[in-house]
């Protein structure tokens, strides 16, 4: 969405203009270590993957979830920081990796959370914004975001950066030829994104409270990183929820006018994820999907 010339001096838009060009950046600088990780993780075999984050940081280790395991079959789960850090629970992680996104890499709970999953066994990949932290030092293997400094509340490029790097290291270790390309691609494709006009959104968003922000699979990590963004930029009462969960309760909230917004990505989900946002439009809600066409729906492309 094209900001209005005033909006686009403030941090949070300057430091996003700066996406594709960090990833570029990270992509080339961690080319030898990802190959040497991907060896690694191809050696270690691991039976189960552990995550670990906060915030943003946790909705890119959705992405990584969904990620891992349809490209690998192995079973992914997030740690839940206060098991660790409140409760001092000692979990059972022998030959597990622990995957550990942070953008600053100094949350006390963390680095509880890490400090117990290398003593239980864990094999801990940190990916840091930040490299000289404490959870770098106590990881096993630190992957650098290489984002740069941000300094708006909101992050905006090392959520971006965390993605990629999450998807260089799964490329690394599946030497998977698709994801590699995806992977080359991906600093021209966030450069042509960056230049969508999403300003036709707005109109249905004006006068809005709640707002249901939905994604599934793949795209689920993004639909809980724009609802977040929604919350603490817009003080929208923004919930992520899963296209199939949502029919699962949270679907009688839906009535006349109540706003939704859909990420379509072009994979295996699409075809749900459009039936969902038609039958939304049916109930008389106010219906934005990005990344489709469906009829009677405000479309946002994804493609310049």
């Amino acid at each position: 969405m094209k900001p209005d010339p005033t909006e686009s001096s403030t941090r949070m838009y300057l430091e996003a203009a700066q996406a594709a060009q960090a990833v570029r950046d990270q992509l080339f600088a961690n080319a030898q270590l990802m190959e040497r990780l991907g060896e690694r993780l191809r050696a270690l075999a691991p039976s189960i993957v552990i995550t670990c984050a906060r915030g943003s940081s946790d909705h890119a280790a959705t992405f990584a979830k969904y990620l891992i395991e349809t490209r690998l079959g192995i079973p992914t789960s997030s740690a839940a920081p206060s098991v660790s850090s409140i409760y001092d629970a000692r979990p059972h992680l022998q030959g597990a990796l622990f995957l550990a996104i942070s953008q600053s890499g100094a949350s006390p709970d963390m680095l509880a959370t890490v400090r117990k999953a290398r003593e239980a066994g864990a094999i801990v990949i940190a990916l840091v914004n930040a490299e000289s932290t404490p959870l770098a030092e106590l990881a096993d293997h630190v992957v650098p975001l290489a984002a740069g400094p941000e300094t708006s509340v909101a992050a905006t490029k090392s959520f971006i950066a965390s993605l990629s790097a999450v998807t260089h290291l799964i490329s690394a270790w599946t030497r998977d030829r698709e994801l590699s390309e995806a992977l080359r691609t991906t600093p021209k494709q966030l450069e042509r994104a960056w230049s969508l006009d999403w300003r036709a959104a707005l109109a249905p968003l004006a006068n809005a409270n709640d707002l249901y922000v939905i994604g599934r699979g793949i795209g689920l990590g993004a639909a809980q990183e724009a609802a977040l963004k929604l919350k603490e930029t817009c003080g929208l009462h923004a919930e992520a929820v899963s296209a199939a969960e949502v029919r699962h309760g949270p679907m009688a909230l839906v009535g006349a006018g109540f706003p939704v917004l859909l990420f379509s990505q072009n994979d295996a989900a699409r075809t749900s994820i459009e039936m969902l946002a038609m039958e939304f439009a049916r109930r008389g809600a106010a219906v934005i999907i990005a990344g489709s066409r469906c009829p009677g729906v405000l479309s946002l492309s994804a493609e310049p």
